[in-house]
């Protein structure tokens, strides 16, 4: 469904009750709080926009979404009449948003959950004006949305800040259709950035606690310059009004997403073809790296960009395009952002030394699979073959036995893990039977006597944990494994 009554989805952040749900010039130096807004809210409220949706739902749909009485219930009777005089009538549900003009000729930027699905789009203006709207492009990992309207006369516009310079403190505006009341402006600070709320790929939200509710989806957030600084999305919330945490897609990932939706119709993301790792404390460890930064290279897409530049399995991204990558969750939105054709140099950490490379960044397939490594399946255990006591595994050499018995293709070549013991630093990391070691260390290993040799190696070098590139149903992944104090 359109727009802010669709249901709200759970946030994978919050336990029970809490929901994630979607909402329907930069300052340079500190200052205090301002005696008034109203002057700035004079000048920017006509530039945004109240969005309604109308969206028409088939008589199964529609009838589907009627309430689930409990048995005996008075209202049982008049449902079951409305059911039956409505059978075949089509139903239409509307939905309300907000949104803001960036161009005078009548583009304004919004939501995609907020227009999605809909047959017809009105825009109502800060005067009262009405016009019909059409989509432009559409967005739905970044969850932007760009319509059109047709005026008589050029519109005022809202213009695009510089989000990176939003410091935590710094005030903000928001200015949105809560609950379908009308332009409404709610004040509050920048809580907080960077905040990953498991919405999309390419998370970076702004938080405020600027007062945003259901109908605000797809306003602006914007500086005390009166420019536009975020576009707001989402709030959590036990109750599904604001409890002064919301969030904002940074100006900075909102127009470059624009501009291709005005350019395009469609998002056109850089890719460079490689399924990427968090670093965690225990890999970081295992590599002898002083910190968690940098993205791990798990595997490179055959004939890709990265496989053409010298990217390789194992490798640590430290730096693209001339910027630091502190963590695996920046690395996929530089690379989105990256212009397609564009060569950039890639500096990679490869077994203790620093690598520097070139890639071509090419078009996302949108259809392609997520680079995130999808959780891995359990498979059944055997008998144990050959114990390595430090990490707490059973393991034996990849024979056809043992191909037959966990249903390995002859492609993988390792050595597979036949047991785990439960209170073993191996199942800390879910490594479980079936499962085939295919490196220690960055180096391809073929039997137990392998493993336990490299893994040996590293404890007598003083690591407090091993590297390994483990595969399961197909899909290779680096596990840190810690060594713990086991001899």
């Amino acid at each position: 469904m359109a727009g802010d009554h669709a249901k709200p989805v759970r946030s994978a952040l919050l336990a029970t009750p809490f929901l994630l749900l979607y909402l329907l010039g930069t300052p340079a130096f500190a200052r205090g709080v301002p005696d008034s807004f109203a002057d700035l809210a004079s000048r920017l409220l006509p530039t945004v926009v109240n969005i309604s949706t109308t969206q028409t739902l088939k008589a199964d749909a529609a009838q589907a979404a009627l309430p689930d009485l409990p048995p005996g219930s008075p209202l049982q009777d008049l449902f079951k009449d409305f059911q039956r005089k409505n059978r075949n009538l089509p139903h239409h549900v509307t939905a309300l948003g907000s949104g803001f003009v960036i161009d005078a000729s009548g583009l304004i930027v919004t939501n995609n959950h907020v227009i999605d699905g809909a047959d017809q789009i009105a825009v109502t203006f800060n005067d009262g004006t009405v016009l019909p709207a059409t989509v432009a492009g559409r967005d739905e990992k970044t969850d932007l949305a760009l319509v059109r309207v047709n005026p008589k006369s050029p519109l005022p516009a809202a213009r695009f800040g510089d989000s990176d310079r939003a410091r935590v403190g710094d005030w903000v505006i928001a200015i949105g259709n809560p609950f379908g009341l009308g332009s409404s402006v709610t004040a509050g600070i920048v809580s907080a950035r960077n905040r990953n709320i498991a919405a999309g790929p390419y998370d970076d939200f702004i938080q405020t606690d600027a007062p945003i509710n259901r109908g605000n989806s797809g306003g602006p957030l914007f500086d005390m310059d009166g420019n536009v600084v975020g576009v707001t999305s989402a709030i959590f919330s036990p109750s599904g009004g604001s409890v002064g945490v919301g969030f904002a897609i940074p100006s900075n990932m909102a127009r470059e997403t624009i501009a291709q939706l005005r350019a395009y119709g469609q998002a056109r993301r850089g890719w460079i073809g490689v399924r990427i790792q968090q670093v965690t404390s225990d890999i970081a460890d295992s590599l002898g790296l002083p910190s968690q930064t940098g993205a791990l290279v798990a595997d490179v897409t055959a004939g890709g960009p990265a496989a053409n530049g010298g990217v390789q399995n194992g490798d640590l991204i430290t730096r693209f395009d001339g910027r630091p990558v502190s963590d695996s969750r920046v690395l996929p939105r530089m690379v989105a952002d990256t212009p397609v054709g564009k060569t950039v140099d890639v500096e990679v950490r490869r077994k203790d030394r620093k690598e520097d490379l070139r890639v071509t960044v090419a078009k996302l397939d949108e259809t392609a699979a997520a680079t995130i490594p999808p959780k891995i399946s359990s498979l059944s255990v055997p008998k144990i073959v050959s114990r390595l006591s430090r990490l707490g595994l059973a393991m034996a050499p990849l024979d056809s036995a043992m191909r037959e018995k966990y249903r390995l293709g002859s492609d993988v070549q390792g050595v597979v893990i036949t047991d785990v013991d439960p209170d073993s630093p191996a199942a800390e990391k879910n490594l479980q039977p079936g499962d085939v070691i295919l490196e220690v260390q960055n180096e391809a290993v073929r039997t137990p006597d392998d493993v336990t040799k490299r893994v040996d190696a590293g404890a007598k070098a003083g690591r407090k944990a091993v590297l390994l590139l483990v595969s399961r149903d197909g899909q290779a992944n680096y596990v840190g494994v810690s060594l713990g104090d086991a001899g």
